[in-house]
């Protein structure tokens, strides 16, 4: 039996006045989705346990199976170890974004998506003076991660509430303004129109986890595709292989053929493969309703479609077809709403389409995401 999961990152969302009330998914053409929903049997599931936050973190923790609250210490380390950072245990890391601060707001929490290139420079100008580690993290040795917020749950809002009570997290964050404000980079940003990358915002920090490998737990040897860090860090601590698909961005115009091939390929010798997508995501932060249908129809005609048809190879197979959470353009971040899921192939039961309402008809009915896993290998 071949398995993968299919994830486009939070592609729930809201009904919108434009779109006459309904959702980028209900609003989107994706025959490839809808035939898994239609062919298969659907749900929700609850991928943020109780009192915990919503995020791609927990979320994609979850649907692979493995309790958050018993494995999640912070993203912060998941996304060092898909970067190769080795950590002592006692080490605490955290995530740095590079972001642009407006009028004491937060403008942008990812600096118009800087180029790796312009945030190599800069965050190496800091670490000069002093102490943030390259690509984007800080590795504090030993102590007890701080209080942080992430940077896209309060976009235009006033960073000073949001700034960490860690005095040391606080003083090298408002420090980097000082740093960043009038640097060269910055300057070309704005003359050609850009967010300027003027700050840098500490969240997510966390110590080194320790979880079962994916085949101990499943019996199944499998791969992770993602652009992501985070997932990609995920995977290396379930003992996944980490497949790097050239042209895989993270936005929309990421690589999707190439992900589809390489996940195909990568059945031929495992068992199992977790897909994931993030430009669906990306646009909803955006909070660009156009971008976001593109993204969800290119995942649908360019991934799920590919997929479909190169699974039929196989004698044997299973598709999840899953969002890990929404992420509503009328809020542009993440919410906790149970998700839209779909399974292929399945006893059918009377869904026609894959979107956030059509589901609810689904045999499946609402389960707990943490079981889900369980349900789709049986």
């Amino acid at each position: 039996m071949k398995y993968v999961i299919l994830v486009g990152d939070g592609m729930g969302d809201y009904p919108i006045e434009r779109l006459n009330g309904g959702t980028p998914l209900q609003a989107a053409n994706k025959p490839n989705m809808d035939s898994i929903a239609r062919d298969g049997a659907c749900g929700l599931a609850r991928t943020t346990p109780k009192g915990m936050e919503t995020g791609s973190d927990i979320a994609n923790l979850s649907i692979l199976g493995y309790d958050p609250r018993k494995y999640y210490t912070g993203r912060g380390p998941l996304e060092a170890a898909a970067i190769g950072v080795q950590l002592d245990s006692n080490d605490i890391v955290y995530r740095c974004n590079l972001i642009t601060e407006e009028g004491g707001n937060l403008k942008d929490y990812s600096a118009g998506h800087i180029s790796s290139e312009e945030g190599a420079v800069l965050v190496s100008l800091l670490k000069e003076n002093p102490g943030v580690s390259y690509r984007n993290l800080l590795v504090v040795r030993g102590g007890k991660a701080a209080v942080t917020y992430p940077p896209h749950d309060f976009l235009s809002q006033q960073i000073e509430k949001y700034l960490p009570e860690d005095s040391m997290l606080r003083d090298l964050t408002l420090r980097s303004r000082e740093l960043l404000e009038k640097h060269e980079i910055n300057e070309r940003r704005r003359a050609s129109g850009k967010n300027a990358a003027n700050m840098v915002w500490f969240w997510g920090g966390g110590k080194k986890p320790k979880m079962p490998s994916f085949e101990k737990k499943y019996g199944l040897r499998g791969s992770v595709i993602s652009a992501v860090d985070l997932i990609k860090g995920i995977g290396i601590y379930l003992g996944l292989e980490v497949i790097n698909v050239p042209g895989a961005t993270g936005y929309i115009d990421t690589n999707y053929e190439g992900k589809a091939s390489y996940a195909l390929g990568a059945l031929e010798k495992k068992d199992f493969v977790y897909l994931h997508v993030e430009a669906t995501d990306e646009a909803a932060h955006a909070g660009d309703v156009g971008l976001k249908i593109k993204a969800i129809e290119d995942f649908d005609k360019r991934v799920v479609g590919r997929i479909l048809d190169g699974m039929q190879r196989f004698d044997k197979y299973r598709i999840l077809l899953i969002t890990d959470h929404y992420t509503p353009i009328s809020v542009r971040t993440h919410t906790n709403e149970p998700v839209p899921f779909a399974v292929l192939p399945h006893k059918k039961d009377d869904v026609e389409k894959f979107d956030e309402v059509s589901v609810r008809n689904g045999s499946f009915g609402v389960v707990d995401g943490l079981l889900l896993m369980g349900k789709f290998i049986k």
